[in-house]
Protein backbone atom coordinates (compact mmCIF):
# COMPACT_ATOMS: atom_id res chain seq x y z
CA UNK A 1 0.00 0.00 0.00
CA UNK A 2 2.99 2.27 0.74
CA UNK A 3 4.20 1.32 -2.65
CA UNK A 4 1.20 2.68 -4.18
CA UNK A 5 0.84 5.46 -2.11
CA UNK A 6 4.46 6.53 -3.28
CA UNK A 7 4.14 5.36 -7.37
CA UNK A 8 0.77 7.57 -6.86
CA UNK A 9 2.45 10.88 -5.48
CA UNK A 10 5.76 10.42 -8.01
CA UNK A 11 3.27 10.25 -10.63
CA UNK A 12 1.71 13.60 -9.39
CA UNK A 13 4.83 14.87 -9.11
CA UNK A 14 5.83 14.38 -12.45
CA UNK A 15 2.54 15.72 -13.85
CA UNK A 16 2.54 19.24 -12.10
CA UNK A 17 6.57 19.37 -13.28
CA UNK A 18 5.30 18.97 -16.40
CA UNK A 19 2.98 21.59 -16.27
CA UNK A 20 5.36 23.85 -14.46
CA UNK A 21 7.80 23.19 -17.71
CA UNK A 22 8.55 26.08 -20.16
CA UNK A 23 8.14 25.89 -24.08
CA UNK A 24 9.69 28.96 -26.37
CA UNK A 25 7.13 30.94 -28.86
CA UNK A 26 8.24 28.41 -31.64
CA UNK A 27 7.01 25.10 -29.96
CA UNK A 28 3.84 27.76 -28.76
CA UNK A 29 3.58 28.78 -32.34
CA UNK A 30 3.61 25.23 -33.66
CA UNK A 31 1.02 24.00 -31.01
CA UNK A 32 -1.69 27.00 -31.66
CA UNK A 33 -1.56 26.00 -35.65
CA UNK A 34 -1.88 22.14 -34.84
CA UNK A 35 -5.06 22.93 -32.69
CA UNK A 36 -6.37 25.35 -35.07
CA UNK A 37 -6.71 22.57 -37.92
CA UNK A 38 -3.39 22.84 -39.86
CA UNK A 39 -2.08 19.82 -41.59
CA UNK A 40 -0.02 21.46 -44.19
CA UNK A 41 2.73 23.94 -44.52
CA UNK A 42 4.73 25.02 -47.60
CA UNK A 43 7.91 27.19 -47.10
CA UNK A 44 11.45 27.82 -47.01
CA UNK A 45 13.16 27.10 -43.67
CA UNK A 46 16.36 29.80 -42.27
CA UNK A 47 16.64 32.74 -39.88
CA UNK A 48 14.43 32.86 -37.69
CA UNK A 49 11.58 29.85 -38.20
CA UNK A 50 13.71 26.79 -38.67
CA UNK A 51 12.85 25.64 -35.26
CA UNK A 52 8.92 26.47 -35.83
CA UNK A 53 9.23 24.11 -38.87
CA UNK A 54 10.64 21.64 -36.97
CA UNK A 55 8.72 21.33 -33.73
CA UNK A 56 5.31 21.65 -36.27
CA UNK A 57 6.31 18.27 -38.07
CA UNK A 58 6.74 16.77 -34.92
CA UNK A 59 3.00 17.90 -33.81
CA UNK A 60 2.15 16.10 -36.90
CA UNK A 61 1.78 19.00 -39.65
CA UNK A 62 3.75 18.00 -42.84
CA UNK A 63 5.97 20.81 -44.29
CA UNK A 64 6.75 20.52 -47.68
CA UNK A 65 10.15 22.49 -47.71
CA UNK A 66 10.76 24.69 -51.07
CA UNK A 67 13.89 25.75 -52.67
CA UNK A 68 11.81 29.30 -53.17
CA UNK A 69 9.12 31.01 -51.10
CA UNK A 70 7.81 31.74 -54.48
CA UNK A 71 6.27 28.76 -55.52
CA UNK A 72 5.80 27.76 -52.02
CA UNK A 73 3.38 30.64 -51.90
CA UNK A 74 1.80 29.74 -55.05
CA UNK A 75 1.52 26.05 -53.24
CA UNK A 76 -0.23 27.59 -50.38
CA UNK A 77 -3.04 29.10 -52.44
CA UNK A 78 -3.54 26.64 -54.46
CA UNK A 79 -3.96 24.25 -51.85
CA UNK A 80 -6.66 26.85 -50.35
CA UNK A 81 -8.43 26.47 -53.69
CA UNK A 82 -8.39 22.73 -53.06
CA UNK A 83 -9.22 21.95 -49.85
CA UNK A 84 -11.45 24.99 -48.75
CA UNK A 85 -8.64 25.45 -45.81
CA UNK A 86 -6.23 28.37 -45.55
CA UNK A 87 -2.50 27.06 -47.04
CA UNK A 88 0.17 27.96 -44.84
CA UNK A 89 3.12 29.48 -45.95
CA UNK A 90 6.25 29.95 -44.07
CA UNK A 91 9.34 32.23 -44.89
CA UNK A 92 11.98 33.93 -43.41
CA UNK A 93 12.43 37.31 -42.30
CA UNK A 94 12.91 40.32 -44.99
CA UNK A 95 13.71 39.27 -48.67
CA UNK A 96 11.95 35.71 -47.57
CA UNK A 97 8.91 37.78 -47.02
CA UNK A 98 9.03 39.71 -50.23
CA UNK A 99 9.38 36.36 -52.60
CA UNK A 100 6.02 34.83 -50.15
CA UNK A 101 4.29 38.12 -51.35
CA UNK A 102 3.52 36.76 -54.71
CA UNK A 103 1.89 33.82 -53.39
CA UNK A 104 0.06 35.87 -50.74
CA UNK A 105 -1.05 38.43 -54.02
CA UNK A 106 -1.62 35.18 -55.86
CA UNK A 107 -4.61 34.26 -53.46
CA UNK A 108 -5.57 37.86 -52.89
CA UNK A 109 -6.57 38.03 -56.81
CA UNK A 110 -7.88 34.65 -57.21
CA UNK A 111 -9.69 35.05 -53.82
CA UNK A 112 -8.40 32.15 -52.12
CA UNK A 113 -7.49 31.15 -48.27
CA UNK A 114 -3.96 31.47 -47.15
CA UNK A 115 -1.67 32.50 -44.83
CA UNK A 116 1.57 33.77 -45.04
CA UNK A 117 3.57 33.50 -41.55
CA UNK A 118 7.14 35.14 -41.77
CA UNK A 119 9.94 35.65 -38.79
CA UNK A 120 10.87 39.16 -38.47
CA UNK A 121 13.87 41.27 -36.67
CA UNK A 122 13.98 41.52 -32.97
CA UNK A 123 11.12 44.29 -32.29
CA UNK A 124 13.85 46.29 -29.84
CA UNK A 125 16.53 46.13 -32.79
CA UNK A 126 13.86 47.28 -35.60
CA UNK A 127 15.07 50.83 -37.36
CA UNK A 128 18.61 50.27 -36.59
CA UNK A 129 19.24 48.08 -39.51
CA UNK A 130 18.94 44.50 -38.25
CA UNK A 131 19.53 41.74 -39.84
CA UNK A 132 17.37 41.07 -43.23
CA UNK A 133 14.99 44.11 -41.40
CA UNK A 134 11.59 44.97 -43.25
CA UNK A 135 8.48 46.29 -42.45
CA UNK A 136 7.04 43.58 -42.98
CA UNK A 137 3.24 44.67 -42.01
CA UNK A 138 3.41 47.30 -44.32
CA UNK A 139 5.08 45.60 -47.04
CA UNK A 140 1.91 42.93 -47.02
CA UNK A 141 -0.70 45.29 -46.53
CA UNK A 142 -2.04 45.49 -50.45
CA UNK A 143 -2.25 41.71 -50.32
CA UNK A 144 -4.58 40.62 -47.50
CA UNK A 145 -7.18 40.90 -45.84
CA UNK A 146 -5.91 41.11 -42.62
CA UNK A 147 -2.71 40.80 -41.14
CA UNK A 148 -0.95 40.85 -37.46
CA UNK A 149 2.05 41.10 -35.07
CA UNK A 150 2.75 39.12 -32.35
CA UNK A 151 4.11 41.39 -29.96
CA UNK A 152 4.20 38.85 -26.75
CA UNK A 153 4.40 35.37 -26.60
CA UNK A 154 1.14 35.40 -25.20
CA UNK A 155 -0.85 36.95 -27.68
CA UNK A 156 0.35 33.99 -29.97
CA UNK A 157 -2.56 31.51 -30.13
CA UNK A 158 -5.37 34.70 -30.64
CA UNK A 159 -3.68 35.70 -33.48
CA UNK A 160 -3.15 32.40 -35.02
CA UNK A 161 -7.02 31.72 -34.95
CA UNK A 162 -7.99 34.77 -36.18
CA UNK A 163 -5.26 34.87 -39.60
CA UNK A 164 -6.95 31.88 -39.49
CA UNK A 165 -11.07 32.85 -39.32
CA UNK A 166 -10.25 35.71 -41.16
CA UNK A 167 -8.70 34.19 -44.36
CA UNK A 168 -11.96 31.68 -45.05
CA UNK A 169 -14.76 34.45 -43.98
CA UNK A 170 -16.79 36.10 -46.40
CA UNK A 171 -14.69 36.15 -49.84
CA UNK A 172 -11.77 34.08 -49.11
CA UNK A 173 -8.11 35.72 -49.32
CA UNK A 174 -4.84 36.25 -48.36
CA UNK A 175 -4.03 37.10 -44.19
CA UNK A 176 -0.46 37.41 -42.45
CA UNK A 177 0.82 36.93 -39.51
CA UNK A 178 4.41 38.27 -38.25
CA UNK A 179 6.24 36.13 -35.53
CA UNK A 180 9.63 38.29 -34.74
CA UNK A 181 12.48 36.56 -33.39
CA UNK A 182 12.49 37.57 -29.50
CA UNK A 183 8.87 36.39 -29.47
CA UNK A 184 9.86 33.21 -30.80
CA UNK A 185 12.18 32.82 -27.94
CA UNK A 186 9.98 34.02 -25.08
CA UNK A 187 9.31 31.19 -23.11
CA UNK A 188 5.92 30.15 -20.85
CA UNK A 189 4.97 27.40 -18.58
CA UNK A 190 3.01 24.49 -19.71
CA UNK A 191 0.04 25.53 -17.63
CA UNK A 192 -0.43 29.27 -19.16
CA UNK A 193 0.15 27.67 -22.72
CA UNK A 194 -2.28 25.55 -22.34
CA UNK A 195 -5.21 27.82 -20.97
CA UNK A 196 -4.25 30.75 -23.15
CA UNK A 197 -4.99 27.84 -25.97
CA UNK A 198 -8.01 26.95 -24.78
CA UNK A 199 -9.06 30.69 -24.30
CA UNK A 200 -8.11 31.19 -28.20
CA UNK A 201 -10.45 28.38 -29.02
CA UNK A 202 -13.30 29.26 -26.91
CA UNK A 203 -12.96 33.13 -28.35
CA UNK A 204 -12.36 31.57 -31.87
CA UNK A 205 -15.77 29.55 -31.96
CA UNK A 206 -17.82 33.02 -30.63
CA UNK A 207 -16.28 34.79 -33.43
CA UNK A 208 -17.22 32.39 -35.86
CA UNK A 209 -21.00 31.90 -34.60
CA UNK A 210 -20.90 35.81 -34.73
CA UNK A 211 -19.66 35.93 -38.12
CA UNK A 212 -22.54 33.55 -39.36
CA UNK A 213 -23.95 35.48 -42.01
CA UNK A 214 -27.48 36.16 -42.55
CA UNK A 215 -29.33 36.06 -45.91
CA UNK A 216 -32.12 39.12 -44.70
CA UNK A 217 -34.55 39.83 -48.21
CA UNK A 218 -32.95 37.13 -49.88
CA UNK A 219 -36.19 35.31 -50.35
CA UNK A 220 -37.53 37.91 -52.42
CA UNK A 221 -34.81 38.45 -54.42
CA UNK A 222 -34.68 34.38 -55.35
CA UNK A 223 -37.92 35.20 -56.56
CA UNK A 224 -36.78 37.94 -59.05
CA UNK A 225 -33.58 36.15 -60.07
CA UNK A 226 -35.85 32.78 -60.62
CA UNK A 227 -38.80 34.71 -62.36
CA UNK A 228 -35.95 36.42 -64.94
CA UNK A 229 -34.54 32.95 -65.82
CA UNK A 230 -38.50 31.32 -66.35
CA UNK A 231 -39.22 34.36 -69.00
CA UNK A 232 -36.18 34.89 -70.63
CA UNK A 233 -36.05 33.65 -74.12
CA UNK A 234 -31.85 32.98 -74.23
CA UNK A 235 -30.98 31.97 -70.63
CA UNK A 236 -27.55 31.22 -69.81
CA UNK A 237 -25.48 29.95 -66.43
CA UNK A 238 -22.29 31.05 -66.37
CA UNK A 239 -20.22 29.69 -63.00
CA UNK A 240 -16.51 30.13 -62.13
CA UNK A 241 -14.28 28.78 -59.50
CA UNK A 242 -15.78 30.65 -56.71
CA UNK A 243 -18.40 28.09 -57.47
CA UNK A 244 -15.98 25.48 -57.39
CA UNK A 245 -14.79 26.59 -53.75
CA UNK A 246 -18.06 26.15 -52.63
CA UNK A 247 -18.31 23.12 -53.57
CA UNK A 248 -21.68 23.89 -55.86
CA UNK A 249 -21.38 21.34 -58.13
CA UNK A 250 -24.53 19.47 -57.06
CA UNK A 251 -26.49 22.11 -56.74
CA UNK A 252 -25.39 23.82 -60.44
CA UNK A 253 -26.45 20.11 -62.05
CA UNK A 254 -29.72 20.13 -60.30
CA UNK A 255 -30.13 23.46 -61.78
CA UNK A 256 -29.20 23.28 -65.28
CA UNK A 257 -30.92 19.21 -65.13
CA UNK A 258 -34.24 21.32 -63.41
CA UNK A 259 -34.20 24.28 -66.42
CA UNK A 260 -32.52 22.76 -69.35
CA UNK A 261 -30.66 25.92 -69.50
CA UNK A 262 -27.08 25.67 -71.42
CA UNK A 263 -24.13 26.65 -69.35
CA UNK A 264 -20.66 28.24 -69.55
CA UNK A 265 -18.00 27.90 -67.06
CA UNK A 266 -14.80 29.69 -66.45
CA UNK A 267 -11.32 28.15 -67.11
CA UNK A 268 -10.95 26.84 -63.30
CA UNK A 269 -15.05 26.55 -62.80
CA UNK A 270 -14.50 23.66 -65.98
CA UNK A 271 -15.35 20.57 -64.47
CA UNK A 272 -18.48 21.47 -62.27
CA UNK A 273 -20.87 19.68 -65.07
CA UNK A 274 -18.50 17.64 -67.26
CA UNK A 275 -17.16 20.04 -70.55
CA UNK A 276 -19.04 16.87 -72.43
CA UNK A 277 -22.43 17.69 -71.27
CA UNK A 278 -25.02 18.27 -73.43
CA UNK A 279 -25.68 21.47 -72.51
CA UNK A 280 -22.02 22.51 -72.33
CA UNK A 281 -21.94 26.06 -74.35
CA UNK A 282 -18.02 26.14 -73.87
CA UNK A 283 -17.24 25.43 -77.79
CA UNK A 284 -20.53 28.18 -78.71
CA UNK A 285 -19.01 30.56 -75.91
CA UNK A 286 -18.90 33.95 -78.68
CA UNK A 287 -22.56 33.19 -79.41
CA UNK A 288 -23.57 32.19 -75.70
CA UNK A 289 -22.17 35.51 -74.33
CA UNK A 290 -22.92 37.51 -77.12
CA UNK A 291 -26.58 36.94 -77.26
CA UNK A 292 -27.78 35.69 -74.09
CA UNK A 293 -30.63 38.17 -72.98
CA UNK A 294 -30.23 36.70 -69.22
CA UNK A 295 -26.91 35.33 -67.06
CA UNK A 296 -26.83 33.67 -64.07
CA UNK A 297 -23.61 34.26 -62.78
CA UNK A 298 -22.88 32.22 -59.86
CA UNK A 299 -18.78 32.51 -58.18
CA UNK A 300 -17.16 34.58 -61.22
CA UNK A 301 -16.54 38.21 -61.44
CA UNK A 302 -17.71 40.12 -64.21
CA UNK A 303 -13.47 40.53 -65.28
CA UNK A 304 -11.06 40.65 -67.94
CA UNK A 305 -11.90 36.99 -68.19
CA UNK A 306 -15.73 37.64 -68.72
CA UNK A 307 -15.58 40.72 -71.09
CA UNK A 308 -16.34 42.85 -67.79
CA UNK A 309 -20.20 41.95 -69.01
CA UNK A 310 -20.15 44.65 -71.64
CA UNK A 311 -20.67 44.94 -75.38
CA UNK A 312 -20.04 44.03 -78.10
CA UNK A 313 -18.94 41.12 -76.48
CA UNK A 314 -22.09 40.87 -74.84
CA UNK A 315 -25.24 42.05 -75.40
CA UNK A 316 -26.16 45.34 -74.28
CA UNK A 317 -29.43 44.45 -73.28
CA UNK A 318 -28.16 41.88 -71.17
CA UNK A 319 -29.72 41.27 -67.54
CA UNK A 320 -27.41 39.70 -64.86
CA UNK A 321 -28.13 37.89 -62.10
CA UNK A 322 -24.90 37.75 -59.78
CA UNK A 323 -24.59 35.25 -57.42
CA UNK A 324 -21.21 36.23 -55.22
CA UNK A 325 -20.16 35.58 -51.22
CA UNK A 326 -19.21 39.14 -51.29
CA UNK A 327 -21.66 42.65 -51.22
CA UNK A 328 -19.16 44.83 -52.35
CA UNK A 329 -18.68 42.84 -55.80
CA UNK A 330 -22.26 42.85 -56.00
CA UNK A 331 -22.59 46.52 -55.54
CA UNK A 332 -19.70 47.23 -57.93
CA UNK A 333 -21.30 45.44 -60.93
CA UNK A 334 -24.62 46.95 -60.34
CA UNK A 335 -26.63 43.48 -61.69
CA UNK A 336 -30.17 43.26 -62.26
CA UNK A 337 -30.48 40.83 -59.57
CA UNK A 338 -27.74 40.56 -56.58
CA UNK A 339 -27.37 37.11 -54.68
CA UNK A 340 -25.08 38.04 -51.57
CA UNK A 341 -24.12 34.62 -49.72
CA UNK A 342 -22.35 30.79 -50.47
CA UNK A 343 -23.48 29.53 -53.70
CA UNK A 344 -23.96 26.27 -52.78
CA UNK A 345 -26.39 27.64 -49.82
CA UNK A 346 -28.10 30.01 -52.78
CA UNK A 347 -28.02 27.79 -55.73
CA UNK A 348 -30.04 25.47 -53.31
CA UNK A 349 -32.61 28.41 -52.15
CA UNK A 350 -32.95 28.92 -56.31
CA UNK A 351 -33.64 25.15 -57.07
CA UNK A 352 -35.96 24.97 -54.22
CA UNK A 353 -37.83 27.68 -55.54
CA UNK A 354 -37.95 26.71 -59.43
CA UNK A 355 -39.13 23.02 -58.28
CA UNK A 356 -42.16 24.83 -56.66
CA UNK A 357 -43.64 25.96 -60.01
CA UNK A 358 -41.19 24.17 -62.76
CA UNK A 359 -39.76 25.04 -66.19
CA UNK A 360 -37.17 23.86 -68.56
CA UNK A 361 -36.42 24.31 -71.81
CA UNK A 362 -36.92 21.46 -74.26
CA UNK A 363 -34.01 20.39 -76.70
CA UNK A 364 -36.09 21.90 -79.25
CA UNK A 365 -35.92 25.28 -77.99
CA UNK A 366 -34.20 27.29 -80.32
CA UNK A 367 -32.21 28.45 -78.06
CA UNK A 368 -30.77 25.36 -77.07
CA UNK A 369 -30.56 24.35 -80.68
CA UNK A 370 -28.32 27.19 -81.62
CA UNK A 371 -26.02 26.71 -78.57
CA UNK A 372 -25.83 23.01 -79.26
CA UNK A 373 -25.39 23.13 -83.19
CA UNK A 374 -22.82 25.91 -83.20
CA UNK A 375 -21.05 24.11 -80.11
CA UNK A 376 -20.98 20.92 -82.45
CA UNK A 377 -19.48 22.29 -85.41
CA UNK A 378 -17.02 23.67 -83.62
CA UNK A 379 -15.90 20.79 -82.05
CA UNK A 380 -16.12 18.78 -85.29
CA UNK A 381 -14.04 21.33 -86.83
CA UNK A 382 -11.46 21.18 -84.41
CA UNK A 383 -11.53 17.15 -84.33
CA UNK A 384 -10.53 17.70 -88.31
CA UNK A 385 -7.50 19.35 -87.26
CA UNK A 386 -6.77 17.39 -83.88
CA UNK A 387 -6.83 14.30 -85.92
CA UNK A 388 -3.84 14.99 -88.14
CA UNK A 389 -0.08 13.99 -86.62
CA UNK A 390 1.91 16.67 -87.75
CA UNK A 391 5.35 16.81 -86.93
CA UNK A 392 7.28 18.44 -86.08
CA UNK A 393 4.92 18.77 -83.50
CA UNK A 394 1.96 21.72 -83.89
CA UNK A 395 0.28 22.26 -80.45
CA UNK A 396 -2.90 20.30 -81.81
CA UNK A 397 -1.24 17.33 -82.53
CA UNK A 398 0.20 16.47 -78.67
CA UNK A 399 -2.50 17.97 -76.85
CA UNK A 400 -4.97 15.43 -78.24
CA UNK A 401 -2.58 12.66 -77.58
CA UNK A 402 -2.20 14.08 -73.93
CA UNK A 403 -6.33 14.60 -73.83
CA UNK A 404 -6.54 10.82 -74.70
CA UNK A 405 -4.21 9.93 -72.20
CA UNK A 406 -5.85 11.74 -69.26
CA UNK A 407 -9.76 10.19 -70.32
CA UNK A 408 -7.68 6.88 -70.45
CA UNK A 409 -6.88 7.97 -66.50
CA UNK A 410 -10.38 6.64 -65.81
CA UNK A 411 -11.94 8.54 -62.26
CA UNK A 412 -10.72 10.13 -59.72
CA UNK A 413 -9.25 12.15 -62.99
CA UNK A 414 -5.81 13.41 -62.78
CA UNK A 415 -5.37 17.12 -61.65
CA UNK A 416 -4.19 18.95 -64.35
CA UNK A 417 -2.06 21.69 -64.05
CA UNK A 418 -1.80 24.41 -66.88
CA UNK A 419 0.21 27.61 -67.61
CA UNK A 420 1.94 29.50 -70.68
CA UNK A 421 0.24 31.39 -73.41
CA UNK A 422 -0.10 28.89 -76.27
CA UNK A 423 0.14 26.16 -74.27
CA UNK A 424 -2.32 27.05 -71.68
CA UNK A 425 -4.50 28.89 -74.59
CA UNK A 426 -4.88 25.74 -76.54
CA UNK A 427 -5.19 23.54 -74.11
CA UNK A 428 -8.56 25.49 -72.35
CA UNK A 429 -9.86 24.18 -75.97
CA UNK A 430 -8.84 20.58 -76.39
CA UNK A 431 -8.03 18.93 -72.75
CA UNK A 432 -11.20 17.74 -71.24
CA UNK A 433 -12.36 18.36 -67.64
CA UNK A 434 -15.11 15.87 -66.17
CA UNK A 435 -14.72 16.48 -62.35
CA UNK A 436 -14.82 19.73 -60.52
CA UNK A 437 -11.25 21.11 -59.38
CA UNK A 438 -9.49 19.38 -61.41
CA UNK A 439 -7.86 22.84 -63.67
CA UNK A 440 -5.51 24.89 -62.13
CA UNK A 441 -4.00 27.87 -64.17
CA UNK A 442 -2.81 30.98 -64.12
CA UNK A 443 -6.21 32.39 -62.64
CA UNK A 444 -7.56 35.71 -62.52
CA UNK A 445 -4.10 37.59 -62.08
CA UNK A 446 -2.67 35.34 -65.30
CA UNK A 447 0.14 34.53 -62.96
CA UNK A 448 3.07 32.82 -64.81
CA UNK A 449 5.56 30.62 -62.96
CA UNK A 450 2.62 28.51 -60.76
CA UNK A 451 3.38 25.52 -62.44
CA UNK A 452 5.19 23.51 -59.99
CA UNK A 453 3.56 24.77 -56.92
CA UNK A 454 0.23 24.37 -58.00
CA UNK A 455 1.93 20.27 -58.88
CA UNK A 456 2.56 20.06 -55.36
CA UNK A 457 -0.40 21.45 -53.70
CA UNK A 458 -2.33 19.36 -55.26
CA UNK A 459 -0.79 16.02 -54.99
CA UNK A 460 -0.55 17.04 -51.42
CA UNK A 461 -4.31 17.88 -51.08
CA UNK A 462 -5.21 14.82 -52.78
CA UNK A 463 -2.94 12.13 -51.94
CA UNK A 464 -2.32 9.10 -54.59
CA UNK A 465 -4.24 11.42 -56.60
CA UNK A 466 -1.93 11.60 -60.27
CA UNK A 467 -1.06 15.42 -61.27
CA UNK A 468 -0.23 16.46 -64.64
CA UNK A 469 0.98 19.57 -65.85
CA UNK A 470 1.18 20.40 -69.33
CA UNK A 471 3.14 24.11 -69.50
CA UNK A 472 5.04 25.87 -72.21
CA UNK A 473 8.88 25.97 -71.43
CA UNK A 474 8.73 29.32 -70.30
CA UNK A 475 6.08 29.18 -67.66
CA UNK A 476 8.32 25.78 -66.49
CA UNK A 477 11.50 27.78 -66.19
CA UNK A 478 10.27 30.11 -63.57
CA UNK A 479 10.12 26.99 -60.97
CA UNK A 480 12.15 24.11 -62.57
CA UNK A 481 14.12 23.39 -60.05
CA UNK A 482 11.18 22.21 -57.77
CA UNK A 483 11.30 18.97 -59.82
CA UNK A 484 13.64 18.08 -56.85
CA UNK A 485 10.99 18.62 -54.24
CA UNK A 486 8.90 16.40 -56.80
CA UNK A 487 11.53 13.82 -56.53
CA UNK A 488 12.14 13.86 -52.48
CA UNK A 489 8.65 13.41 -51.63
CA UNK A 490 8.28 11.54 -54.30
CA UNK A 491 5.16 12.87 -55.82
CA UNK A 492 3.03 11.38 -58.03
CA UNK A 493 3.46 14.29 -60.53
CA UNK A 494 4.15 14.22 -64.76
CA UNK A 495 4.93 17.54 -66.13
CA UNK A 496 4.76 17.94 -69.42
CA UNK A 497 6.89 20.81 -71.00
CA UNK A 498 5.73 22.28 -74.44
CA UNK A 499 9.58 23.29 -75.86
CA UNK A 500 8.55 25.30 -78.25
CA UNK A 501 12.59 27.51 -77.94
CA UNK A 502 11.10 30.68 -75.98
CA UNK A 503 8.60 32.99 -74.95
CA UNK A 504 5.63 32.23 -77.53
CA UNK A 505 8.10 30.49 -79.67
CA UNK A 506 11.31 31.30 -81.89
CA UNK A 507 12.63 34.72 -82.84
CA UNK A 508 9.49 36.65 -84.05
CA UNK A 509 11.05 39.68 -85.16
CA UNK A 510 10.70 42.09 -88.43
CA UNK A 511 14.12 42.57 -89.92
CA UNK A 512 13.46 46.29 -89.52
CA UNK A 513 14.00 45.32 -85.40
CA UNK A 514 17.02 43.23 -86.01
CA UNK A 515 19.60 46.03 -85.09
CA UNK A 516 21.86 48.51 -82.88
CA UNK A 517 24.75 47.35 -81.20
CA UNK A 518 23.37 43.87 -79.65
CA UNK A 519 21.11 42.64 -82.47
CA UNK A 520 23.50 39.70 -83.21
CA UNK A 521 21.92 38.68 -79.35
CA UNK A 522 19.10 36.29 -79.51
CA UNK A 523 15.66 38.02 -79.35
CA UNK A 524 13.91 38.74 -75.96
CA UNK A 525 11.63 36.28 -76.58
CA UNK A 526 14.21 32.99 -77.51
CA UNK A 527 15.72 30.66 -75.19
CA UNK A 528 18.75 28.01 -76.02
CA UNK A 529 16.76 25.92 -79.15
CA UNK A 530 15.54 22.33 -77.91
CA UNK A 531 16.79 22.55 -73.92
CA UNK A 532 17.19 18.70 -72.45
CA UNK A 533 14.50 20.21 -70.16
CA UNK A 534 14.49 16.00 -69.21
CA UNK A 535 17.80 16.19 -68.05
CA UNK A 536 17.17 18.45 -65.24
CA UNK A 537 14.67 15.52 -63.00
CA UNK A 538 17.32 13.18 -63.66
CA UNK A 539 19.83 15.06 -61.88
CA UNK A 540 17.94 14.51 -58.95
CA UNK A 541 16.69 10.87 -59.71
CA UNK A 542 13.47 11.17 -61.66
CA UNK A 543 12.38 10.11 -65.18
CA UNK A 544 12.86 11.83 -68.11
CA UNK A 545 11.67 11.84 -71.62
CA UNK A 546 12.70 13.48 -74.69
CA UNK A 547 9.58 13.42 -76.79
CA UNK A 548 9.88 14.47 -80.90
CA UNK A 549 6.97 12.09 -82.34
CA UNK A 550 3.12 10.79 -81.41
CA UNK A 551 4.79 7.60 -80.69
CA UNK A 552 7.20 8.23 -78.25
CA UNK A 553 4.85 10.87 -76.62
CA UNK A 554 2.04 7.60 -76.36
CA UNK A 555 4.74 5.91 -75.10
CA UNK A 556 6.12 8.25 -72.48
CA UNK A 557 2.68 9.50 -71.24
CA UNK A 558 1.72 5.32 -70.69
CA UNK A 559 4.97 4.30 -68.82
CA UNK A 560 5.06 7.74 -66.58
CA UNK A 561 0.65 7.64 -66.37
CA UNK A 562 1.42 3.93 -64.75
CA UNK A 563 4.70 4.49 -62.70
CA UNK A 564 3.19 7.92 -60.75
CA UNK A 565 6.68 8.80 -60.20
CA UNK A 566 7.83 12.51 -60.74
CA UNK A 567 8.52 12.27 -64.21
CA UNK A 568 8.98 14.94 -66.95
CA UNK A 569 8.03 15.20 -70.43
CA UNK A 570 10.38 17.13 -72.67
CA UNK A 571 8.16 17.61 -75.80
CA UNK A 572 9.95 19.19 -78.47
CA UNK A 573 7.24 22.15 -80.87
CA UNK A 574 8.07 23.83 -84.01
CA UNK A 575 9.02 27.08 -82.68
CA UNK A 576 6.51 29.09 -85.08
CA UNK A 577 3.76 27.10 -84.70
CA UNK A 578 2.12 29.30 -82.47
CA UNK A 579 0.87 32.82 -81.86
CA UNK A 580 2.73 35.46 -79.55
CA UNK A 581 0.89 36.54 -77.08
CA UNK A 582 -1.33 33.40 -77.23
CA UNK A 583 -4.68 34.63 -77.63
CA UNK A 584 -4.06 38.52 -76.37
CA UNK A 585 -1.88 39.69 -79.41
CA UNK A 586 -4.37 43.11 -78.93
CA UNK A 587 -2.58 43.52 -75.24
CA UNK A 588 1.34 42.85 -76.50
Amino acid sequence: MAESISELVEALSEKLQKLDSSIDGNVFAARALARAGVAHMFGVVGIPVTSLATRSVALGIRFIAFHNEQSAGYAASAYGFLTGRPGVLLTVSGPGCVHGLAGLSNAAVNTWPMIMISGSCDQKDFGKGDFQELDQMAAVQPFTKFAAKVRDIKEIPTLVFDVIRHSVSGRPGGCYLDLPTDVLHQKITESEAEELLVVAEKLNREQVHTNIETFGDIEMEIEKAVSLLRHAERPLVVFGKGAAFARAENEIQKLVELTGIPFLPTPMGKGLLSDTHELAATAARSLAIGRCDVALVVGARLNWLLHFGEPPKWSKDVKFILVDVCKDEIELRKPCVGLVGDANRILSLVNKEIKDDPFCLAKSHPWVEAIGKKAKDNVDRMEVQLAKDVVPFNFLTPMRIIRDAILSAGSPSPILVSEGANTMDVGRAVLVQTEPRSRLDAGTWGTMGVGLGYCIAAAVAEPGRLVVAVEGDSGFGFSAIEVETLVRYQLPVVVIVFNNGGVYGGDRRNPDEIVGPYKDDPAPTSFVPTAAYHTVIEAFGGKGYLVQTPEELKSALDESFSARKPAVLNVIIDPYAGAESGRMQHKN
